[in-house]
């Protein structure tokens, strides 16, 4: 066998037998605080080495495995996103795990296996391989959101987010099947060879269906539900990770079965994808107004925040596709940025989650209320930050689609949305506190990813644009399905 055709996947390799690795370390390890901080480390170490290795070997379209596996400068993009993302909420862990009950050797090794499925999803080429990717990605994050055994509200977030994931994944490998059923193939260019004179009947519902699984994987509306429960009753750490890195996998495998497999059948999921979009900006800023807590407040930001991406994918052009990744880039950042700051949120040493608890904020902690304020300004799309130019993008894809109503309504849910983020802005600038002040956890680490991502939303409207002619380069090879 020639092992240089496992090149294209070498980096979801050397993850597959890191964790094999530090399986046998966890085992030998035992469960005590050490062992733990150890799995934390070498997993952060395995990412970085993994994502040296998806840089090295992603510059060039690529097959492998039969043309089951690809790998393009579109999916090195992502991954790496997907990496960081990962690895900044393992930086974060590193004093949160004992404070929420979980500090055990396996948390660390359930992320590192997540991420490996999440790596294969986004550079899936084939069905069968898309629905490996996605169950490799899902498993563990069911056991880590009920992983505090001695929460109620732990164990039902675990609960419910499995039975609506296993629906979720139903709805999927049923439209995957119906779509092979009309199209004699499972691999994306024999699809993509299959369609190209239009698709059937069968194979529409097949389409909508599978849209429909993807559209679970986001969280978008009417696929939500799970949400607000599992970010509320996940450990808060796990919820950091919950809110970026699947929803990074996610929509690179929207955009590439949409752009790359359907892209020749354009009519067949846009009014779906136009349909998912307008539900989720409604759901996302009307659910969010009512929140006193605020993770469930970023489980229904999260919702809005994914309908206004799939408002760029709605539109069917490559600038959707470019503003489409700008903005899960930008949304990345600054969701890193807020949780590392809920993170430090404790009150008489119990984490403090309430909008109310952050009343004086802005006296007794400055630097932090000063961080949350940019990024709830770039998460309304105030200008000049980051947030701003991210909506800027996908809507004007919208405008020049013809979709002007889409972005019209999509700039009014906006306006709705920053209600909400400046009340926060508000509480800490104008509120007096109730009672004692917030005690910090003394974190480093927390400060540094809270600065660092708040000086990347600031500066990112200089380089925006160099970004998204770098993005707009990738885009030849997302419709790259055959070699």
């Amino acid at each position: 066998m020639d092992f240089s055709l496992l090149t294209p996947a070498i980096a979801e390799i050397f993850l597959a037998g890191a964790a094999i690795v530090l399986v046998l370390v966890a085992a030998f390890g035992g469960e005590d605080s050490k062992a733990s901080s150890l799995m934390r480390k070498l997993t952060i170490g395995s990412f970085v080495v993994a994502g040296a290795l998806v840089v090295s070997n992603g510059q060039a379209p690529n097959l492998a495995f039969g043309n089951l596996f690809m790998t393009s400068p579109f999916k090195v993009y992502m991954k790496v996103l997907v990496l960081v993302a990962a690895s900044v909420v393992l930086l974060m862990a590193k004093s949160h795990l004992k404070a929420d009950g979980i500090n055990r050797p396996e948390f660390s090794l359930l992320i590192l296996m997540s991420v490996l499925g999440m790596m294969v999803l986004i550079s899936a080429n084939d069905l069968m391989v898309l629905y490996m990717g996605i169950e490799l990605q899902s498993l563990p994050l069911y056991v880590i959101a009920a992983m505090r055994r001695d929460s109620i509200r732990s164990s039902e977030a675990g609960l419910k987010y499995f039975l609506l994931g296993a629906l979720s994944s139903g709805l999927l490998l049923y439209g995957a099947s119906l779509i092979y059923g009309f199209t004699g193939a499972t691999n994306y260019g024999a699809i993509a060879a299959a369609l190209a004179g239009g698709a059937s009947n069968g194979a529409v519902i097949g389409i909508v269906f599978l849209v429909a699984g993807m559209a679970f994987k986001i969280s978008a509306a009417p696929f939500h539900m799970w949400t607000p429960d599992v970010y509320e009753g996940s450990p808060t750490i796990v919820t950091a990770f919950f809110a970026v890195a699947p929803k990074l996998a996610a929509m690179t495998l929207f955009l590439r079965v949409t752009y790359g497999m359907l892209g020749q059948v354009g009519e067949a999921w846009q009014q779906v994808v136009v349909a998912i979009a307008v539900l989720s900006m409604i759901i996302g800023a009307l659910g969010a107004i009512m929140q006193t807590d605020l993770k469930r407040l970023m489980a229904y930001s999260s919702i809005a925040h994914m309908g206004y991406a799939l408002v760029g994918m709605a539109s069917a052009l490559p600038e959707g596709v470019s503003g489409v990744m700008v903005y899960m880039a930008i949304y990345v950042a600054s969701a890193l940025g807020i949780f590392a700051i809920i993170l430090t949120l404790s009150r008489d040493g119990t984490s403090a989650l309430k909008i109310s608890d952050l009343a004086g904020y802005s006296r007794s902690h400055p630097l932090h209320a000063v961080c949350m304020m940019i990024f709830m300004f770039s998460m309304a799309g105030i200008p000049p930050l980051g947030g701003f130019f991210g909506k800027w993008f996908v809507f004007s894809a919208a405008v020049n689609a013809g979709m002007v109503s889409l972005a019209v309504f999509g700039v009014l849910s906006s306006v709705i949305g920053a209600f909400f983020y400046i009340r926060i802005i508000k509480v800490m600038y104008v509120d007096d506190a109730v009672g004692e002040v917030l005690d910090r956890h003394e974190n480093s680490i927390n400060t540094f990813v809270m600065t660092a991502m708040a000086i990347i939303v600031v500066l990112m409207m200089f380089g925006l644009s160099s970004l998204r002619d770098a993005i707009a380069a990738t885009l030849p090879y997302i419709a790259f399905v055959v070699g």
